[in-house]
């Protein structure tokens, strides 16, 4: 009876379960967490539930046995749609973006900040968004910055006019900021994160 309650279990909410451990615990669950999980009396099911998302690609097996995040973090990608007039919609079911491999395959070394504030709003970075930096001391005129003028951090856009650097904000209610006494550049935002709920 085990095999046909998991066979008709809604693997969406089972994906849902294994990020949560995965978020939280680093790794994938044993068999017998994944029966803790899912209230299985026999490992069984486990074994049959695993199986399930292994044929589905969500998890894989490396080559001891040792299961591993396949497409766990993968979030369907269904196409475009326009913000402008509205069109017919446009997609392809099988497409989805990873967003663990995403974030893991950008280069260099990278670090998150929240933003705080209204100063670049109309670039889309909103107060409590969540910008991806990396760091790199040399950005390129119109590269969003994340640096420190006169010992004070910002996010701001980087302009370099012939040695006279500045930092410029995407709402004209800021004032363009130039140092006075020390500019260190933390980094280039090169992704930026938006939670609506």
């Amino acid at each position: 009876m085990y095999c046909t309650n998991v066979q008709y279990m809604d693997l969406t909410k089972a994906v849902v379960t294994f990020r949560n451990f995965y978020r939280k615990q680093k790794r994938l669950p044993s068999y017998q967490e994944v029966c803790d999980l899912f209230n299985y009396s026999s490992k069984t099911a486990a074994v049959y539930l695993v199986n399930k998302l292994i044929e589905t690609d969500i998890l894989e097996k490396d080559e001891k046995g040792k299961l591993l995040p396949k497409k766990l973090f993968h979030i369907p990608h269904l196409g475009i749609i326009k913000a402008g007039y509205p069109m017919p919609a446009e997609g392809s079911l099988g497409d989805s973006i990873d967003f663990y491999e995403y974030l893991l395959g950008m280069p260099g070394e990278m670090f998150s900040l929240t933003v705080s504030g209204d100063s670049m709003i109309e670039e889309g970075i909103h107060d409590g968004d969540i910008v991806i930096v990396e760091r790199d001391s040399s950005p390129r005129n119109g590269d969003i910055v994340a640096a420190c003028i006169d010992g004070e951090w910002t996010v701001k856009y980087f302009k370099n006019d012939n040695g006279h650097v500045g930092l410029y904000p995407a709402n004209p209610s800021y004032p363009v900021l130039f140092p006075t006494e020390s500019l260190m550049i933390g980094g280039v935002v090169v992704s930026v994160i938006r939670k609506y709920r």
